[in-house]
């Protein structure tokens, strides 16, 4: 059965400024063109993000949390589009500017779980294979996320 993303841990995921600090490493280490141009711009990576956000809405893992539940419900889902797309294309190299709250900050009280976060992994995948986005891009994608997980998964399972 496929897991899907909620928005809480989607804004979570794509907040936090250490994944610019990654990405930014990453480029200068790399002769490779940065990933936000690997990726194809901004187009893209906004279809990729609209694609995952939508898994988040009805994924039943994370919708029986009932804080994540609950912060869903107070975030616009065009709004949250928008800042996921602006963070990801920022911290994968690209100009755009992100202007959200941190990861730390916008999770704090959602008290994620590692089942929650594995599920939303599962997600992240399937929209990764759905797009057919490359395994090396794929790999530094799930990367970024990854170094995110201390900052959103706060309750111990």
């Amino acid at each position: 059965m496929r897991k899907k993303y909620s928005l809480a841990l989607l804004s979570l995921l794509f907040a936090l400024g250490v994944v610019q600090t990654l990405a930014n490493a990453a480029g200068e280490q790399s002769s490779d063109p940065p990933l936000y141009k690997r990726l194809g711009g901004i187009y893209p990576i906004a279809s990729v993000v609209d694609d995952f956000v939508e898994r988040l809405l009805v994924n039943d893992t994370l919708n029986a949390n009932p804080a994540i539940d609950a912060a869903r419900h107070t975030v616009p889902k065009p709004g949250l589009k928008y800042l996921v797309t602006a963070f990801v294309a920022k911290a994968t190299g690209g100009p755009e500017q992100y202007a959200g709250r941190t990861m730390k900050a916008s999770h704090a009280d959602l008290n994620i779980t590692n089942e929650e976060w594995a599920a939303s992994m599962v997600d992240f995948d399937a929209t990764l294979d759905k797009f057919e986005v490359p395994d090396k891009e794929r790999m530094e994608l799930i990367a970024l996320l990854e170094s995110t997980k201390g900052d959103i998964v706060t309750k111990v399972d």
